[in-house]
């Protein structure tokens, strides 16, 4: 298994309105590292929910439900999309802050590219990140 990060505008997709849903295909990606993310996961994938722009914390974690496909918004075959499905809110959600403050997360993608909308998570990172949440995944 692997571990991903996925950012969201609450504003525009809250997880509290992904939570409601119970599935979508997450889509937008337009930057070429992203979309080779998403090519790279596999179902059952889990990915660390970010609410970016406001709130700017991990909030919760989400799930690959289906692998990469064509994105349905938009005919350039470039661009793909994979499905996600809620797995579970995190008991305390973990802001930029505390990541960008804690020494073993500095080389996580989240503190060095801070741009990127879907990024790769080591097993480490995760683990801390779970640790910092109180949550067990």
């Amino acid at each position: 298994m692997s571990y991903w990060l996925i950012k969201s505008e609450p504003f525009k997709y809250s997880w509290q309105q992904f939570e409601k849903d119970g599935r979508t295909f997450w889509d937008g990606v337009r930057n070429y590292q992203a979309r080779n993310n998403l090519k790279a996961m596999k179902e059952g994938d889990l990915l660390l929910w970010y609410h970016s722009n406001e709130g700017l914390e991990i909030v919760g974690i989400a799930q690959i439900a289906k692998e990469a496909y064509q994105d349905p918004t938009t005919d350039d075959t470039n661009w793909v999309v994979v499905d996600v499905k809620p797995y579970k809110t995190l008991n305390k959600p973990v802001s930029l802050a505390t990541v960008k403050a804690d020494p073993r997360l500095q080389q996580m993608a989240l503190v060095r590219l801070g741009r990127l909308s879907v990024q790769p998570v080591t097993e480490e990172e995760w683990a801390i990140i779970m640790e910092l949440s109180e949550t067990q995944a």
